[in-house]
């Protein structure tokens, strides 16, 4: 073989001609404009969220929003605000022309949804646009045609209003790539209602081919929210607040079995912006990783408050992306936020509802408008906590059932570790057990009593039946039992400290640069986390120790894992995750099986358990541990007063 013939492929390869050499010469300014459009102006929607995010800085109360085509043909958004003078009219459609900010200091504190100054100019070299506005005291409005520059007089109210007429007229490879006219409509009706969700205190209509779509009328923040996302929501979602210095998260997280399959109710903001942020999400997520069932898909709004100076909004020309300046803590304070509203069981949620519907109803007066930015009233920490304290003082069944003496009350590590070595004799299931009746007749439960009220029965060793004052419980006695051993295990766990266990033979693997540069700078967290990495040289990493409970696991996984969340989130939840899920089988087989026949003092003791245990509506697994069916409901079923 003639080693110096070329190869193959490299023979065929053709050759590339050389393309001659052009001057560098300046855009021309329409050119540039358009340039800017296609980072600016996406599709009908992002004209919509531009305009409107214009009328809420002029201060509007009422925006209306008046589309055709589904906003490829025509899009009008009329405002009540103060207004442009005429004389400043022109000066709007000139590209980085901006009332909003005057130097560096205003832009790294900008509180205003707006700031860049483009976005007319971009929208007008695209487009057929025209403005025409009435300042506060002028005698008439002006319109401005953005193509001509002629400037006449109008006829209308004090405020704003912008037609955008024919999008991408100018550019018609771009209007090739638009949906159909019913999709484009979704995702405008989806911008404003994403500014519906952050200012209550403004209405919002819009409109198409002259027929109403959507209208949220100005009002308190929980109607808002219920008009918006429905009063589903409301029901199955809980009330999320935590503040540390100059950070405040407030919003409302859904209930778990409320989840979706689709991320499509999911809505964070940052100072009032809608923003889309993989730190925020990844935090959020984390905190239903023990409650939610498969793939499903949290809901939640979340607004987070934040000092202008630790946040950076000028990272994405559509102002959706942020950068934190410390983004490890803000992804743990969301993560901890979240999760602590998840924590209390649904048991207890009316008389937390109850309380904030009133304080609600007490501070919400009609026609008063809550400045812009401040928390909604129904997200008032205070009246959760209160009632939350009020609850946590219902009375408990003291009773200790047979299947837990007293000494496995206060259940620890070696306990279940012990449980789950030993084998649980399976049982084949039984015929029809006979339901187990009480002793004596039992008395009318008070309407105080606890929240999952009494044992009365059990079927087929599987269910527990209680009743409270809504009406009928019904409990997976398995699925339960096994959320409280989990729970303790949880609690035994994070009470010690992470044990490190010395390797005989260190393990060694190939590591990339960024995994490299994480361990020597964050050496001092990962020997925290009981993990001892160093590296070997430019491309080789080391584990010489590894925490001690997690020793049955994969040693390079588990540090690579470790090191790849603590360069971008906190890498304790890596080791926390690891950690857990070995719990959660654990607390599987050490729970109470199937089949196993229990007295009415077992079952109640069972329930007082869950309403002691924080997440006690789902097992480990995300599935519901018990269900609730109120008279109503009953009375349904049996066709009573029909």
């Amino acid at each position: 073989m003639d080693v110096s013939a070329p190869e193959p492929f490299l023979s065929a390869a053709p050759a590339l001609p050389s393309a001659p050499r052009r001057a560098i010469r300046e855009l021309p300014d329409e050119l540039i404009s358009q340039i800017a459009a296609g980072e600016v102006v996406e599709r009908p929607a992002s004209v919509v969220r531009e305009l409107v995010d214009n009328a809420l800085d002029a201060g509007a109360a009422q925006i209306q929003v008046k589309l055709m085509a589904g906003g490829v043909r025509a899009i009008v958004v009329e405002d009540d605000g103060l207004g442009i003078p005429v004389e400043e009219l022109p000066l709007a459609l000139k590209r980085h022309a901006t009332s909003k900010i005057r130097s560096l200091d205003e832009l790294e504190s900008v509180a205003t949804m707006g700031f860049r100054g483009e976005a007319l100019a971009a929208i007008s070299s695209v487009a057929e646009m025209a403005v025409a506005s009435r300042f506060e005291g002028a005698a008439h409005a002006h319109r401005l045609d953005a193509r001509s520059g002629e400037l006449v007089p109008a006829a209308r109210s004090r405020g704003t209003s912008v037609e955008v007429r024919e999008l991408f007229f100018s550019t018609p490879a771009r209007r090739k790539f638009l949906k159909t006219d019913a999709t484009e409509l979704a995702h405008c009706v989806e911008s404003v209602r994403r500014h519906a969700l952050a200012r209550p205190d403004v209405g919002f209509t819009v409109w198409h081919e002259g027929k109403l779509v959507e209208q949220w009328r100005a009002g308190s923040s929980e109607a808002r929210l219920a008009d918006v996302l429905g009063t589903e929501f409301m029901a199955e979602s809980r009330a999320v607040y935590a503040e540390s210095g100059p950070l405040r998260i407030y919003g409302r997280a859904g209930l778990p079995e409320a989840a979706r399959s689709r991320a499509d109710m999911q809505y964070v903001y940052v100072n009032g912006r809608y923003v889309r942020d993989k730190l925020i999400a990844h935090g959020i997520r984390s905190a239903y990783e023990d409650v939610l069932h498969g793939h499903r898909q949290p809901c939640y709004v979340l607004f987070i408050e934040i000092a202008p100076d630790r946040v950076d909004v000028n990272v994405h020309p559509t102002k959706i992306e942020v950068r934190f300046r410390d983004g490890r803590e803000m992804h743990q304070k969301v993560r901890y936020a979240v999760q602590d509203a998840l924590a209390a069981s649904r048991s207890a949620e009316p008389a937390v509802s109850e309380a904030l519907v009133a304080q609600s109803a007490a501070a919400e007066v009609p026609g008063h408008r809550p400045a812009p930015g401040s928390p909604p009233v129904w997200f008032n920490a205070p009246a959760a906590a209160a009632a939350r304290a009020e609850e946590a003082q219902a009375p408990l069944y003291s009773g200790t059932p047979s299947w837990r003496s007293n000494s496995q009350a206060s259940l620890g590590l070696a306990e279940v570790a012990a449980l789950y070595g030993q084998s649980v004799p399976a049982q084949a299931r039984p015929g029809p057990q006979p339901i187990q009746q009480a002793p004596a007749p039992l008395s009318p439960l008070p309407d105080h009593d606890w929240p999952l009220g009494r044992a009365i029965a059990q079927i087929q060793g599987v269910y527990v039946l209680a009743e409270n004052a809504q009406g009928l419980v019904i409990v997976d006695m398995h699925a339960a039992h096994e959320r409280v051993v989990y729970e303790r295990l949880k609690a035994s766990l994070g009470a010690a400290a992470i044990e490190s266990q010395p390797l005989l033979i260190p393990v060694t693997f190939a590591a990339t640069a960024q995994e490299i540069a994480t361990a020597e700078a964050h050496g001092e967290a990962l020997n925290r986390l009981g993990l001892d990495v160093a590296p070997l040289s430019a491309k080789m990493l080391a584990v010489r120790a590894r925490p001690a409970a997690l020793a049955g696991g994969d040693v390079v996984e588990l540090a690579r894992g470790v090191l790849a969340e603590l360069a971008q989130f906190d890498a304790s939840h890596a080791i926390e995750r690891a950690q857990h899920e070995i719990l959660a089988t654990m607390a599987c087989h050490g729970a109470v099986r199937a089949n196993r026949q229990l007295s009415l003092d077992e079952m109640n003791a069972l329930l007082r358990d869950m309403e002691r245990t924080e997440r006690a509506d789902q097992c480990n697994h995300g599935r519901p541990t018990w269900r609730q069916l109120s008279m109503r409901e009953l009375d349904a079923l049996f066709l009573r007063g029909r």
